[in-house]
């Protein structure tokens, strides 16, 4: 099954791990109920919701396929342990089981892979490569070693088998084997490799004898590469590289003939490493961690591909210079205007720094989707390619014939291509591309043959992501919000074009797996408080089935608050902001009442859904502050995910401008709609959450009365590349959109309370984040701001004492701040 965050923007949330026992039985499926069966139940307090997340129950993860169909495996996180424990349930239902040691060292493995006449299968069990025969159900267990092998493929004649280890590939023949390596890189100079030397050709000119022995080395040379290449049982000749470059991807064809190998200089700079203290050790000293550069010290190192041709043993390399707009600068307007200040200002040398490259460099963007995708049968391959200004997206495919790269699709953005959404592949006649664009505004899957007319397979406002073609190749199963933003659900269209058609109805829909025939979808599903639980379902919709209930009595008794999912109208031109609302039942209160606006992190993330939340502890908090009287409201404001390409790059070159907007305009929603008190609203949220906290209290002071920025984003300028210079570019090409965006830039209008909470051995945002802008209060003398730091913690908290803690703080800030303020 597919992990739908992406790991960078991941990092970006708090997301913590889950953790509990397995019960299965019945599980909650009324995602439209979006609770549990009412049951007497204690108030809620701050030492339960914060304790270990055991007492919830553990959501299913990695689920997928046996190799014959009737089971579904997944795996469940072990009470009171970090160890995930491998289980088992017939796919028609009944008792799952958790296999023990030795049960687990003979169950299928991963996600089974087919040979063109199922007559095959393979899969990868713990780190090694499994044969299985179909017809005899005889297992053959391929590889033994300590590397970990994956990514098993057939040939389209079925009889040889390709794998990898890291960067290496290997080939075995079903026939008679054995697992031979089907190519020797190597990250160095041909040592053999004859330098033109002019004394050496004079030699050679005035030496009868010394022509002669040079005759008869290539003589050897030429009949020892004869016997070699008739001779498959040979270990493969070495391909140089060069001692300046270092692997950082490689891809083999089905068949074994070519290759395709992503290097980069060896010697690239990174930039100086900002490192970390860990204050509390188990040597009892003070111990340092690097962590990463800060951005725009060095841009990621340029790539370069190369085409190697196995048979022949050739190397080419496959120039970029073809692909459109490769040529282009799509900041030059940006650019003349620095460098214009900078020439002004006499730092020529910076201004000479900054010109722009004839040729833009590129990667293989190979890190969010496969960087590189063969046909079936190998005669085609197709390679995605983003530039590193990440201003396009190039899908390119490789002539053979003539070593070049023939473009195929390119996609371009003047803010920045989406990290998400960059699927592609090949339909089953392996001369048809199908990729995923958000060119409509949208993400949409669309097909393409190689040299014809791209046609969208699906239209819409909505978002497809995640498509599976089936075994047949006639229909894709997508994961789409067509209903309705929030509400997500698995559709079928078929591959040559037609109606998208719902399948499912959880519209908390996680994740899901064809089976091995097509026939049925492994379904993982969730509902608000209810963990990813596993159902099969045939694929027209039918016969579904629930597998699994992983909740622990305690936690499904209780009656929680259903989060009502609204729609906030923007002042400010954004359409239609949509939140959930945590309030009472009885919603015409009189009295007015204190409310909390949540923030939720990542930037590019989306938390109005009707999934689990990866904020389940905040959201167990908002039904405490809903239990002391207050409302709450969680907003998807701009740059969220689900909403397409305009509101993801809504906030380029102006991070924290439009989503304040959006978190101004719930305020008013909240005092209009909810008979809130204008004055008695607290604001909360980390890592992005708490950038914007900062942002609001800072950019708008006097709106909020209190807020609490948890591991906040202070200066972006000391954030990571990768997720920063995508929205607001270079710091040193676009000073100004740092500035603009930087809470720190802004300290000195802080005149609310400021409760800041940061890990210190945090390696995503780092916690000297939090202490610059301390410095900048204490400088700037301003009163009523505290900071807690955590020494065990990084980015997403662990520890369920630091949970506590830094909620009772919150709790306490918005005690002082909202409920005892003079109304």
């Amino acid at each position: 099954m597919r992990v739908f965050a992406a790991a960078l923007l991941t990092v970006l949330a708090t997301a913590p791990a889950v953790a509990a026992t397995h019960g299965p039985a019945a599980a909650q499926t009324s995602t439209e109920a979006q609770g549990l069966a009412a049951a007497p139940a204690a108030a809620l307090d701050m030492e339960t919701i914060m304790a270990d997340p055991d007492w919830i129950g553990p959501p299913v993860e990695d689920a997928y396929w046996s190799v014959d169909g009737s089971q579904v495996y997944y795996s469940l996180k072990r009470d009171g342990s970090p160890v995930r424990d491998l289980w088992r349930v017939p796919a028609n239902g009944g008792k799952p089981e958790r296999l023990d040691p030795a049960a687990a060292a003979g169950a299928d493995g991963g996600t089974p892979v087919f040979d063109r006449g199922r007559r095959h299968a393979a899969f990868v069990r713990h780190g090694d490569i499994f044969l299985r025969d179909l017809a005899t159900g005889a297992t053959v267990q391929v590889t033994r070693t300590a590397a970990k092998e994956r990514d098993p493929r057939f040939s389209a004649d079925g009889r040889l088998l390709t794998f990898r280890a890291d960067n290496d590939w290997f080939a075995y023949a079903l026939a008679s084997g054995p697992v031979v390596k089907a190519a020797d890189l190597e990250e160095k100079d041909d040592p053999k490799a004859k330098k033109p030397d002019d004394l050496a050709d004079d030699q050679q000119s005035l030496f009868k004898t010394l022509r002669g022995l040079r005759t008869d080395e290539e003589a050897m040379k030429a009949d020892a590469d004869a016997l070699a290449a008739a001779d498959p049982g040979r270990a493969p000749k070495p391909f140089w590289l060069g001692k300046n470059v270092s692997i950082a991807d490689t891809s083999l064809s089905p068949d074994g003939r070519w290759m395709l190998v992503v290097t980069q200089a060896k010697d690239a700079d990174a930039g100086k490493i900002a490192d970390l203290t860990h204050y509390v050790t188990d040597s009892g000293y003070a111990e340092t961690e690097a962590t990463r550069a800060y951005v725009g010290r060095n841009d990621p190192a340029p790539q370069t591909l190369r085409l190697l041709d196995l048979k022949t043993h050739a190397a080419f390399e496959l120039d970029t210079a073809t692909l459109p707009g490769i040529g282009e600068d799509p900041l030059a307007d940006i650019r003349a205007r620095t460098i214009a200040g900078l020439r002004k200002d006499g730092k020529g040398d910076r201004a000479d720094a900054l010109a722009a490259p004839k040729k833009r460099p590129v990667i293989v963007n190979g890190e969010y989707s496969p960087g590189m995708v063969w046909s079936e049968d190998g005669s085609e391959v197709a390679v995605q390619l983003r530039a590193i200004d990440n201003k396009d997206r190039w899908i390119a495919t490789v002539d053979f014939d003539r070593h070049a790269l023939v473009a195929q699709h390119r996609l371009t953005d003047k803010a920045w291509i989406n990290w998400d959404g960059n699927d592609f592949g090949w339909l089953r006649d392996g001369r048809t591309l199908w990729y995923l664009s958000e060119e409509s505004g949208y993400a949409q899957l669309y097909t393409k043959p190689l040299g014809g007319k791209a046609k969208a397979l699906t239209s819409g406002r909505f978002e497809v992501g995640h498509p599976v073609l089936s075994p047949d190749g006639t229909r894709f199963y997508v994961r789409t919000n067509k209903v309705a933003p929030y509400s997500y659900d698995i559709y079928g269209v078929p591959a040559t074009g037609g109606d998208l058609v719902r399948i499912t109805h959880f519209q908390g829909l996680d994740d899901f797996s064809l089976s091995p025939d097509g026939s049925r979808l492994a379904v993982l599903h969730s509902a608000p408080y209810v963990p990813s639980q596993l159902a099969v379902v045939d694929v027209d919709g039918t016969a579904p089935r629930e597998l699994t209930d992983t909740r622990k009595p305690a936690y499904a008794a209780r009656d929680w608050i259903a989060p009502k999912i609204v729609e906030v109208p923007s002042r400010h031109g954004a359409g239609t902001i949509w939140a959930k609302f945590y309030g009472p039942a009885d919603a015409a209160a009189s009295a007015s009442r204190p409310a909390v606006i949540f923030v939720h992190g990542a930037g590019y993330l989306q938390n109005v859904h009707l999934s689990y939340p990866a904020y389940f502890r905040e959201q167990m908090f908002h039904n405490l502050l809903v239990q002391r009287g207050y409302v709450v409201l969680d907003m998807d404001y701009r740059a969220s995910k689900g909403y397409g390409r305009d509101w993801r790059t809504a906030i380029y070159r102006r991070m924290g401008h439009p989503e304040l907007d959006d978190l101004l305009d719930g305020k008013a929603w909240l005092v209009e709609r909810q008979r809130v008190d204008p004055k008695r609203v607290g604001i909360y949220g980390g890592s992005y959450g708490g950038f914007m906290t900062l942002m609001a209290l800072l950019r708008a002071p006097g709106e909020f009365a209190a807020g609490a920025a948890l591991r906040p984003v202070t200066d972006w300028t000391s954030y990571n590349h990768e997720y920063t210079s995508n929205i607001l570019n270079d710091p040193r090409l676009d000073p100004e959109a740092y500035t603009a965006s930087s809470p720190i830039r802004y300290a000195d209008a802080l005149a609310d309370p400021l409760l800041i909470e940061h890990g210190l051995i945090d390696d995503n945002v780092l916690a000297s984040d939090s202490i610059r802008l301390y410095q900048r209060f204490i400088e700037l003398h301003k009163k009523n701001f505290w900071m807690s730091l955590y020494p065990m913690e990084r980015h997403g908290f662990v520890h369920a004492d630091s949970w506590y803690d830094e909620y009772r703080r919150i709790d306490e800030l918005f005690r002082d701040s909202l409920e005892n303020r003079s109304r």
